[in-house]
């Protein structure tokens, strides 16, 4: 899957009314884990960084947990999961 071009902040999640999801994932497997706002990669200048937004069951960098509202530099090869048990996850690879 590739990240929208035209975006600074890529909002992750499932479709809802407040903030609707840049990256759907309501029609991936096990999506029931996944929080309708559950995450943001920031695209800045000096490199990709990783959100949770208060999702219901949190977001993992290499099966690490993010605290809420702290953000993670993605490197090349991360594995980045939403919700627990690596249910729905991706690898990071910077375009």
């Amino acid at each position: 899957m590739d990240l929208p071009t035209n975006l600074n902040l890529v909002h992750i999640g499932k479709p809802n009314d407040r903030i609707p999801p840049d990256i759907d994932v309501s029609g991936f497997p096990d999506s029931d884990v996944v929080s309708r706002v559950h995450a943001d990669i920031r695209i800045d200048p000096d490199g990709y960084y990783l959100e949770d937004t208060g999702s219901a069951n949190g977001t993992y960098v290499n099966s690490q947990p993010l605290r809420p509202g702290d953000r993670y530099r993605l490197r090349a090869g991360d594995r980045i999961a939403l919700g627990k048990e690596d249910k729905v996850s991706f690898i990071f690879q910077p375009g």
